[in-house]
């Protein structure tokens, strides 16, 4: 797999691949990021008001997410896309709280359809090269 595949991605894909590709290497770019704006002095205001929903963070945190949102995106519309879903299903996210728990399950936590569906071949299905006579 190129970057460029792993930056966009097509098609359908496993758990095990979005979680070992994806969740677990943005997490750990984002909490690296985090670590560093911390060393640099960029506290978050823990003060009254302040939510996770309204933190922006450092500038190492901003560019981190900045350029990690299209592979965050891309996964999570191939997982969706492996349970048969269509990317429409992004739209929880706007239910703060319940909508992240619902994609983390759908995307970390269920089986994908076993066989093809109509966004492609399962992922671990053997690619068979047509015969020509």
């Amino acid at each position: 797999m190129t970057v460029g595949q792993w930056y966009v991605r097509r098609g359908r894909i496993t758990r095990r691949t979005w979680w070992l590709h994806y969740a677990l290497p943005l997490a750990i770019a984002a909490s690296l990021a985090g670590l560093a704006d911390s060393s640099l002095g960029y506290q978050h205001p823990a003060g009254e008001g302040w939510s996770i929903y309204t933190y922006t963070g450092g500038p190492l945190s901003v560019a981190i997410m900045l350029l990690t949102i299209a592979p965050s995106l891309s996964s999570s519309v191939a997982r969706l896309h492996d349970r048969g879903h269509s990317a429409w299903w992004l739209l929880w996210v706007l239910f703060p709280g319940v909508g992240s728990l619902v994609l983390l399950i759908q995307n970390g936590f269920l089986s994908g359809d076993g066989g093809p569906n109509r966004y492609g071949p399962a992922p671990d299905a053997p690619h068979v090269l047509p015969m020509y006579c």
